[in-house]
Order: C-alpha cells, then sequence, then structure tokens
C-alpha cells in the first residue's frame, strides 16, 4: 500500500486560509455602574455593629465615688419651742385596775340577734359534681331582665328603622307602578295568584299520579319516552310553583 494514504486526515480537508467567526460582543447593562456604586455605599456604612463614627468618652467623665447614692434631705434648723412628745410612762407608773362593767354582754348579743333581720345567704349555684360554687347573681341565670320597664318594647331607633324601610318600599312600589303603567304591564292580584298556584298544584298531582300508573320494567323505547316526558313536565311544574310562592307580586304584559 503506498504510505501516502495513512498521511491523509480529514482536517486536511479544512481550508488553511480558514479563521473562526468572531465573537459578538457580551451584553453589559447600561445600569451597572449605578448598581456597584448602590451596593458599595450601603455596604460601607453597615460593617460596623453601631453608628459609623462613635465619639470618645472624655477622661474628665469617670465614675466618681457617692455618685450613685441618693441624696440626703436637707437640713433642717433645729426649734426648741416645738411641741414636743408625751413621755414615756415611768416603771412605777401603773394602769387604772378594777374597773367594770354594768353591760351583760350575752343578753345584749342575744337580743340583736333575736331582733336583727337574718342574713340572706348569697345566692349560688354547683355546676359540677365536686361542689364547685360560684355567683348565681352573675351567671345569667336570673330573671331579672324580664323585670325591667322596658322590657320587651321595641328600641326606638329599631321603630325608626323599620319606619324607614316601609318608606323606602313605598316610593319602590310607586316607581315600578309607573313604569309598569308605562310599560302597559298588568299585577296579578292575590285571588289571580292563588288560583294559578292551585292550578299548578293540581296538574303536578294529576301528572304525579300518571307517573306513579308506570309499569315497574322500562323494558321498550316508548316506555322510556313516556317516562322522560312526564319527568319534564313533573319539573316544570316544580319551578313554576316555587317561583309564585317565592314572588308574592307578580306582573304579566299585556297583550
Amino acid at each position: 500500500m503506498d504510505p501516502a494514504c495513512f498521511s491523509e486526515s480529514i482536517y486536511n480537508l479544512i481550508p488553511s486560509d480558514w479563521k473562526e467567526p468572531p465573537q459578538p460582543p457580551r451584553y453589559t447593562s447600561v445600569f451597572k455602574t449605578a448598581v456597584k456604586d448602590d451596593m458599595q455605599k450601603f455596604k460601607t456604612a453597615m460593617k460596623t455593629m453601631g453608628p459609623a463614627k462613635v465619639e470618645l468618652p472624655s477622661p474628665k467623665e469617670f465614675l466618681k465615688k457617692h455618685s450613685k447614692e441618693k441624696p440626703l434631705p436637707p437640713k433642717k434648723k433645729f426649734d426648741r419651742n416645738e411641741p414636743k412628745k408625751p413621755p414615756v410612762p415611768l416603771r412605777t407608773d401603773h394602769p387604772v385596775m378594777g374597773i367594770q362593767s354594768e353591760k351583760n354582754f350575752i343578753n345584749t348579743n342575744a337580743a340583736d340577734v333575736i331582733m336583727g333581720v337574718a342574713k340572706k345567704p348569697k345566692p349560688i349555684y354547683i355546676d359540677k359534681r365536686t361542689g364547685d360554687k360560684h355567683d348565681l347573681e352573675t351567671s345569667g341565670l336570673v330573671p331579672k331582665y324580664i323585670s325591667k320597664k322596658d322590657y320587651g318594647v321595641t328600641p326606638e331607633y329599631i321603630c325608626k328603622r323599620n319606619e324607614e324601610v316601609k318608606k323606602a318600599q313605598e316610593e319602590y312600589d310607586n316607581y315600578i307602578q309607573e313604569n309598569l303603567r308605562k310599560a302597559a304591564m298588568k299585577r296579578l292580584s292575590d285571588e289571580e295568584r292563588e288560583t294559578v298556584l292551585q292550578g299548578l298544584k293540581k296538574n303536578w298531582e294529576e301528572v304525579h299520579k300518571e307517573f306513579q300508573s308506570l309499569s315497574v320494567f322500562i323494558d321498550s323505547v316508548p316506555k322510556k319516552i313516556r317516562k322522560q316526558k312526564l319527568e319534564q313536565e313533573m319539573k316544570q311544574l316544580e319551578h313554576d310553583i316555587s317561583v309564585i310562592e317565592k314572588h308574592k307580586i307578580i306582573y304579566i304584559a299585556n297583550k
């Protein structure tokens, strides 16, 4: 074999004058310098464990002796004419002995107890089997509020609020009546509304009775269709009855 074949390489196919394309310039933010300055400024201010500059104490302001002791009261001038305290009794002085009272304390105490008004025990209640006692007056179990003069009376602010609500409702009804009159709407009376409601309920009972008379096994397409139809009718009637019962005022358009 020719030795020149072994010297061939794939890299020899690359032209010798080929050069790598230049790399595009790296993106640099225009705020880089400002952010760096701000970070350096804040980091410099936080390097110490306290203020950056602390004044050294003066050598003359040292802790002096007795500086923390409480000051004594001001000195008072001695006056010989001030009244003196009574003298201490002598050792030979003895208290007066033999003074007796003729009052019979036993009879007096017995008369006070007999004639006095009996003290009522404080009302309490026990809520546990261990005998824990609590004051009954502050427990809320004593019906003392029903004895008040204004008990059961509607407060004045509620009466005022009810009047305002009633007045607002009347104004709203008048506004609705005016708009309905312009739009040629008619309001159902209470008798008509009750008649319609009873008619819907009667129709529902008839449909429900017919639904109950269906066969137990729905094994054919006509039976399924009939069952679905009755269920839809009952559902629609229930919806209509619910709407009429919920709204006492109903308007209908004049044809």
